[in-house]
């Protein structure tokens, strides 16, 4: 089995920072692209950042200059650096990597549970 588990969540006022972990864990012979995707109430959920294996980043149009996804491949880990946070950041942030199991062909998407941003004063 593979478990994505995301950490670094809670409350922070607006300005504010927070970074987010995500760990991968279990039996597997790979990770490719990693990601952060968030959904608020309401909403679709929607791609924050997104980074290849080899250090290649893109980020959604509403955090770029804000945000910084980051990977530590040896530690099977992606972050999420939040600064200059703002309400409408509030949101669940769930964490999705590309992994190939042993003896599979091709890669499959995983996902965390996710956690939760509150941006408010």
């Amino acid at each position: 089995q593979v478990q994505l588990v995301e950490s670094g969540g809670g409350l922070v006022q607006p300005g504010g920072s927070l970074r987010l972990s995500c760990v991968v864990s279990g039996s597997f012979f790979s990770i490719n692209a990693m990601g952060w995707y968030r959904q608020a109430p309401g909403k679709e959920r929607e791609l924050v950042a997104g980074i290849t294996r080899g250090g290649s980043t893109n980020y959604g149009d509403s955090v770029k200059g804000r945000f910084t996804i980051s990977r530590d491949n040896p530690k099977n880990t992606v972050y999420l650096q939040m600064n200059s946070l703002k309400p409408e950041d509030t949101a669940v942030y769930y964490c999705n990597a590309g992994i190939i199991r042993p003896f599979a062909s091709r890669q499959s998407d995983y996902w965390g549970r996710g956690t939760q941003v509150t941006v408010s004063s």
